[in-house]
């Protein structure tokens, strides 16, 4: 997906226009944004799309196999335009070049520079060098360890009301399926005046929304020398005051405190919505997956939640066919599933990832199997999702808009606290005759589209 925007500038010579893919996760749309905020201080300027710049650049995420298929075909891209006449240069950051920096050169012979997660700072002499050289470079650290502060913080790409607001990199868990922690390193946490500062900027651009994301927010401030954590984080985001939303996306089961809990029903921006992955509910498989730590916070975090926050939307993730899970652990995890009647609920199935312990583990599910349950499981999650939506219908709750309907005027799209961005799904509001995007509007569930509701404006 592209991501770009554009900026007007007053100099007699047009200046060196660039175009982003930007891939993967909020997280890495956040790290686009710091290398756009980057470009636009030093004077080059953001075009429309990739087709229209002069240097494309491909910010990927190296995840699972899908992700990585999705970053060579938008390299691919990148290198036909630029092999076409379309534009100079073509560069590529994040965390493909930065998970296979001794070899990526040889990967992708056609691309003009590679840059890692500890120089997104360094984008703008990394423009200027590719287009006054022609051999490649290769800027990629060992061990990313840096921690950025944007250098616009107004600056958001997501095109909506809302943005994203990360106040923190990295990981600590040792999760046995998972390539992140070796690609992004240790998980380090932003001061709060900074992330303060960044929400003030973002608020006063216009943005109504403000979802904070890390690879686990419940571990926000671990790793700061005094006894900061998130809920001390919350409150001063809450002091700015005003009439906004704070959402939290995920968190770690055995970070989720009661404290955490107590901050989220306190503070009115806070939405009382919570994305907590569980990977999966029997006891073998997440020893297995090197989440033994979670057991227990596993099976009490959904009552402990709707105690706290009777009204909480929860989301959470499941990985199917993960190594020595058998049939008897698969039913475990869909009778849980159907028992938690989480909100919203993703799968995927497991991805052997080189360098990770899972990827040589014995007793790994085939393919089909694989396919089969995470099938399974999401029927059992849309039947939940049905009848979720059946006990909405009638209910009033407070919408943010965010664009009018492409084909209908007096239509517009939206969200309420239940649904995350670009994650969930969205609210059709009907019968609008005025309104603007970032408007929260009061309105009525009338029925359900799939995932989506359509609603009306409450009289």
């Amino acid at each position: 997906m592209s991501q770009t925007e554009t900026h007007s500038m007053t100099d007699t010579k047009t200046p060196i226009s660039i175009g982003f893919y930007s891939l993967g996760c909020a997280k890495n749309l956040v790290d686009s944004q710091l290398m756009a905020g980057n470009l636009l201080s030093n004077g080059l300027r953001l075009a429309p799309s990739p087709a229209e710049a002069d240097v494309v650049i491909v910010n990927t995420c190296s995840f699972i196999q899908d992700a990585r298929n999705e970053s060579y075909d938008s390299i691919a891209e990148a290198c036909a335009l630029k092999a076409n006449g379309q534009c100079r240069a073509v560069i590529v950051t994040g965390c493909l070049p930065q998970r296979y920096r001794d070899d990526i050169k040889n990967r992708l012979p056609d691309v003009d520079a590679f840059t890692g997660l500890d120089e997104l700072e360094d984008i703008t002499r990394v423009v200027q060098q590719v287009l006054g050289k022609h051999d490649t470079i290769r800027h990629i650290s060992e061990t990313p360890t840096r921690l950025y502060e944007p250098r616009l913080p107004e600056l958001s790409l997501t095109g909506g009301p809302f943005a994203y607001l990360k106040i923190a990199e990295g990981c600590n868990h040792a999760c046995a399926f998972c390539a992140i922690p070796g690609i992004r390193g240790k998980h380090r946490s932003r001061r709060i005046d900074g992330i303060v500062a960044e929400a003030e900027s973002l608020l006063e651009a216009g943005f109504r929304e403000l979802v904070i994301i890390s690879q686990d927010v419940t571990a926000y401030g671990h790793d700061l020398p005094d006894d900061t954590r998130l809920p001390q984080l919350l409150r001063a985001l809450g002091r700015i005051g005003g009439d906004f939303w704070i959402r939290l996306l995920y968190g770690y089961p055995s970070h989720l405190s009661d404290t955490i809990l107590e901050t989220m029903a306190e503070i009115p921006q806070i939405c009382h919505y919570l994305d907590i992955p569980i990977q999966h509910s029997h006891p073998d498989v997440l020893r297995s997956m090197q989440r033994s730590n979670t057991i227990t916070p596993v099976q009490n975090m959904v009552q402990r939640a709707r105690v706290a926050m009777p009204d909480v939307t929860l989301r959470t993730t499941c990985l199917v066919g993960h190594p020595g899970e058998t049939d008897d652990h698969f039913k475990h995890l869909l009778d849980f599933v159907q028992q938690a009647r989480f909100d919203h609920l993703g799968s995927f199935t497991f991805s052997p990832e080189e360098g990770t312990p899972a990827a040589t583990m014995p007793d790994r599910p085939n393919a089909e199997t694989a396919r089969d349950r995470r099938e399974a499981l999401m029927l059992a999650q849309q039947k939940i999702v049905d009848n979720k939506a059946e006990e909405l219908i009638g209910q009033s709750a407070m919408c943010l808009l965010e664009q009018q309907h492409p084909e209908y005027d007096s239509v517009w799209i939206g969200r309420t606290e239940r649904y995350a961005p670009e994650v969930d799904g969205c609210v059709y509001v009907e019968d609008i005759t005025t309104g603007k995007p970032g408007d929260f509007i009061s309105v009525h569930y009338t029925e359900q589209d799939g995932y989506d509701m359509i609603a009306v404006v409450s009289p």
